[in-house]
């Protein structure tokens, strides 16, 4: 199947950004399809559907903000909605904005090579369909591609398993089941608190404990207001999603890093700021505090010890005690970003929860009935969680063989001695028209993703338009400007205390990964005004034809 009709636009992906520039582009009079390898709408809120599937970001800020005539009547019943919740606000945001009759569903984007002579994309699926792009909107998410370890052995195993990124539709059922779970991210996190009361028994393999805050979820029938955070009303949403962009990660409604230095406050000072943002929940402890955290080690040494003494009080077994929460920090506080938890560590005070430390007892192989580890040997089970995480940021990029005019692939350029390079965390230089959003170099670990996405598309559309309106048909990252955004990024990076832990921020969690730093770390605010003073002078920084 082949269909030769030039698009303006192709997106990849059906998530928030995708569903974004859809809406806008179409609202302009371009001509613009998204392919979704998926069944539905909601990107990776379609794929996550494991037990507990939640989002971090609190309600309202995660949800299209232009979209009036959705926002305007639609109730959020939970402070931290859950995957129910999201696919009932996708299908809200079908039917006031009709999204489907531009989305071409079951369709992987496999290939895309720049034809220089007309200015196009030519783009692949697996599903035989070639289609012409002039520009290439990659909305794959920071989280598209999994990641499966080589445990020896897995192949053999003879009861249920599921990585949590894909998890069968149908559910699973655990009840009477013994059950293991390998890796306590975020998925591992949510899932674990969720099965841990219903099943027969629960192993939990753990390499690193996970710094988990809480989450002070909250829903809209509660009558006690167990929280200092209240639901905003809706008249409130244009003034909260006026004040995100003012934020470091746009992820906390009216909190922000404190202005005050770490030293120039006393130690009560402090430890009221860190109480009061301990009960607010959510990420405020994470991203309301004292930004210093990031860089000195002694004010990150201080919040790790108020989690580590909060967290220890509510775990009875002094063994598992230290391996959940230990006294001295595995890692800098807030270097990886950080779970919000519900009731995550009561779990291990039940009798049915055993954890292991794969850094002391490492897994051998999978066998037909377990898992079997150095000292433990084989312990059986009826059903295997990989709760093992994603090829985040780039992964999903790379998994599309994008060529260039002159035969370059993105994955020889990116995985060659310069590593990953782009100019405003949106192009890279060799790749014309092509763009993402939420990926590489952007504030994306560090941001809500719906804001974060939708200022980068907004300024992609707004590029498109000067386009159209002046005739031009091929816009590029000029390479000078690519090589001092990343020199720039990466600068910032090396002198925080984020380099020596082993994150996805930097592509640590994969095998044979460059390790790099894959995230822009001077927050919205910062990010929106290298936006804005690019599109200012012309689009400084591209070359424009």
């Amino acid at each position: 199947m082949s269909d030769t009709t030039i698009l303006d636009a192709l997106v990849v992906g059906a998530g928030f950004s995708g569903i974004h520039t859809l809406w806008k582009l179409r609202k302009l009079g371009f001509s613009v399809k998204i392919y979704e390898t998926g069944n539905g709408l909601g990107g990776t809120w379609w794929w996550n559907r494991y037990p507990g599937a939640r989002v971090d970001s609190e309600t309202p800020i995660y949800q299209l903000s232009e979209e009036t005539e959705v926002w305007s009547d639609f109730e959020w019943r939970e402070r931290f909605p859950g995957r129910e919740e999201l696919q009932r606000y996708f299908n809200h945001a079908d039917k006031k904005l009709g999204l489907r009759k531009d989305v071409v569903f079951n369709t992987c984007v496999t290939e895309a090579a720049w034809d220089e002579s007309r200015h196009v994309w030519i783009v692949k699926t697996n599903t035989g369909l070639t289609t012409l792009a002039r520009h290439l909107i990659l909305c794959t998410g920071f989280a598209a591609k999994r990641f499966t370890p080589n445990f020896p052995g897995l192949e053999k195993f003879k009861g249920v398993i599921h990585h949590s990124g894909v998890w069968p539709e149908e559910g699973v059922n655990f009840e009477g089941k013994k059950v293991a779970i390998i890796g306590t991210g975020a998925s591992g996190v949510q899932i674990i608190q969720e099965i841990g009361p219903v099943v027969k028994h629960l192993t939990v393999y753990q390499r690193t404990p996970n710094l988990a805050i809480p989450m002070r979820q909250k829903y809209l029938k509660d009558d006690v207001n167990s929280s200092l955070w209240k639901f905003p009303e809706i008249s409130r949403y244009p003034e909260i999603f006026r004040k995100l962009k003012d934020t470091f990660g746009a992820l906390i409604i009216d909190l922000d890093f404190t202005e005050k230095k770490f030293d120039s406050s006393s130690k009560q000072e402090r430890l009221a700021l860190y109480q009061y943002l301990w009960d607010y929940g959510g990420f405020s402890f994470w991203l309301a505090g004292f930004k210093d955290i990031f860089y000195v080690q002694e004010a990150n040494d201080e919040v790790y010890d108020f989690w580590s003494e909060n967290i220890r009080a509510r775990i009875d077994d002094p063994v598992k005690k230290d391996l959940l929460a230990p006294k001295k920090a595995p890692h800098a506080w807030g270097t990886k970003r950080p779970c919000l938890e519900q009731a995550y560590y009561e779990v291990y005070n039940q009798p049915n929860v055993d954890l292991i430390n794969v850094k002391e007892s490492p897994i051998l192989e999978i066998t037909e009935t377990g898992v079997k580890t150095k000292n433990e040997g084989v312990i059986d089970v009826d059903v295997l969680i990989l709760a093992t995480g994603f090829d985040s940021v780039t992964g999903g990029i790379l998994d599309i063989k994008i060529t260039n005019g002159e035969g370059v692939t993105i994955q020889e350029k990116w995985r060659g001695e310069n590593g990953t390079e782009t100019y405003l965390g949106l192009s890279t230089n060799g790749f014309p028209n092509t763009y993402w959003f939420y990926g590489p170099h952007g504030p994306t670990a560090f941001s809500n993703g719906p804001t974060s996405g939708g200022l980068q598309a907004d300024w992609v559309v707004d590029l498109m338009v000067k386009m159209r309106e002046e005739g031009k048909t091929r816009v590029e990252a000029q390479k000078p400007s690519e090589k001092e955004w990343t020199k720039a990024l990466r600068d910032e990076w090396y002198s925080s205390l984020f380099p020596p832990t082993d994150s996805w921020y930097q592509g640590a969690n994969i095998p044979g990964k460059k390790r790099e730093p894959l995230n822009y770390l001077g927050g919205i605010p910062a990010y929106i005004e290298e936006l804005e003073k690019s599109k200012n002078n012309n689009y400084a920084g591209f070359t424009i034809v």
